[in-house]
């Protein structure tokens, strides 16, 4: 995700992609979707159930383009100074083409109860699973880029069945997990204007669709902007929303990574660390995000060569990338080799990289500045995201901040490297709006 003054997209309508979802069903049917389906999405508001089941043909085609790579020369530096190094992304493709077993991630989402629904023409994807317990409070998570709902997998029965994870019956949630408009099982926009923004209602009608009158939400990356602007929008029924990546930089310290200039005065060294997070991802992390912002219907490499698509991936950010890399290098922690190849495949086989990337066409926010959140806000922060947030930054952006925790470990994506910490921080921070 990109953290500069936004692009403005272009004057054209971007070139339509075809959604993957079936028809509503009759009440006998149970929908099968393949990755190769191709139906216009018609206005309905039914929930329809949902699979997903890649053909064996389409995932042979996929080992074949792995084992076909035409491999560039080695970096000029030891170092990741100049991008994905080769040992690491060659490491990766072995792993993938001789190890990874799709089928096993794909029987893992199809054991959760999966649905579709149409909203304003677009078929929304979404795993929901209700708590056994009462008055579970109802929550809507949301990935970001290069995420999907494969992510959040980590914290569903942890949510939901409290007691079998070190909770109590009063911890339970109902949990939600979209994927978002062109990501994953969701449907491709076939026009413009889905910025996050509009998700953000988008969601707030899915919930209530779901019969939900109150509820709460959560993200990270797009899912902490989409989260926020929930927040802004504050519909009624939000009771309010947790976000491991808060947007609370106050603006000069913002504007003096931007230009690459000293820090401002006065920041104490926890706030002179995030300073220079911030610093080091505007001077070295934000090509990705600049091209999808500006061009993202060039990215027509990474629609074709898994490879590529896996090094576009795994770049997103340098905290997060050298994690990745030590993984494939045979470490063990937070997530696996298997997580980071569940979602790369899961972008190929649902050929979303390149309707991914309109998201960033599509934004008009400033992503890690304060945006107005008018509801209560809870604010988890890792050592290793792309800034980690530090509570004097937070109380300012968030008046309403009702829980903030600091953890000793994590980056960007937390709900997979650190899913028991996530889940704490929701447990926490909510238990004072159950009642």
């Amino acid at each position: 995700m990109a953290a500069t003054t936004p692009p403005i997209g272009g004057a054209d309508t971007l070139a339509p992609s075809p959604s993957r979802t079936q028809p509503k069903p009759t009440p006998a049917e149970k929908p099968v979707i393949g990755a190769a389906a191709t139906f216009e999405p018609v206005d309905d508001p039914s929930i329809r159930p949902f699979q997903f089941h890649a053909t064996d043909e389409e995932l042979a085609d996929l080992k074949q383009r792995i084992g076909a790579t035409r491999w560039p020369s080695r970096e000029l530096v030891d170092d990741a100074s100049q991008g994905v190094q080769l040992a690491t992304i060659e490491k990766l493709a072995d792993y993938w083409l001789k190890q990874h077993d799709w089928r096993k991630v794909e029987a893992k989402i199809n054991s959760y109860p999966n649905f579709i629904t149409t909203i304003d023409g677009v078929d929304i994807h979404f795993i929901h699973v209700k708590s056994k317990h009462p008055n579970a409070l109802p929550v809507i998570i949301t990935h970001g880029w290069p995420g999907s709902v494969i992510e959040q997998l980590k914290v569903i029965e942890p949510l939901t069945d409290p007691t079998a994870h070190g909770g109590s019956a009063d911890d339970a949630f109902d949990v939600v997990i979209p994927s978002m408009p062109g990501y994953g099982f969701s449907g491709k926009p076939t026009t413009t204007g889905w910025g996050p923004e509009k998700i953000a209602r988008t969601w707030d009608m899915l919930m209530k669709r779901l019969g939900y009158d109150r509820y709460v939400a959560q993200g990270g990356d797009w899912g902490a902007i989409i989260t926020d602007q929930l927040g802004v929008q504050a519909p009624n029924g939000l009771l309010g929303i947790h976000t491991n990546m808060a947007g609370a930089v106050p603006p000069e310290v913002d504007a003096a990574a931007f230009a690459g200039a000293a820090p401002p005065a006065g920041l104490d060294e926890e706030e002179r660390r995030s300073f220079d997070h911030i610093s080091f991802f505007y001077k070295h992390g934000l090509g990705y995000a600049n091209e999808m912002g500006n061009r993202p219907q060039t990215l027509y490499g990474v629609e074709d060569s898994p490879v590529g698509l896996a090094a576009w991936i795994i770049d997103h950010d340098i905290w997060t990338y050298r994690q990745i890399s030590r993984l494939f290098d045979g470490e063990e922690f937070g997530f696996t080799r298997d997580d980071i190849l569940d979602n790369i495949t899961l972008y190929w086989l649902t050929r979303t990289a390149v309707s991914s990337a309109r998201l960033y066409w599509e934004n008009k926010l400033v992503f890690f500045a304060p945006k107005g959140v008018k509801v209560p806000v809870v604010v988890s922060s890792f050592p290793e995201e792309i800034f980690p947030a530090p509570k004097a930054w937070v109380e300012k952006a968030y008046p309403s901040l009702l829980y903030y925790q600091k953890h000793p470990q994590g980056a960007h994506f937390a709900a997979w490297e650190q899913p028991g910490a996530l889940v704490d921080d929701m447990r926490n921070g909510f238990r004072s709006l159950r009642n």
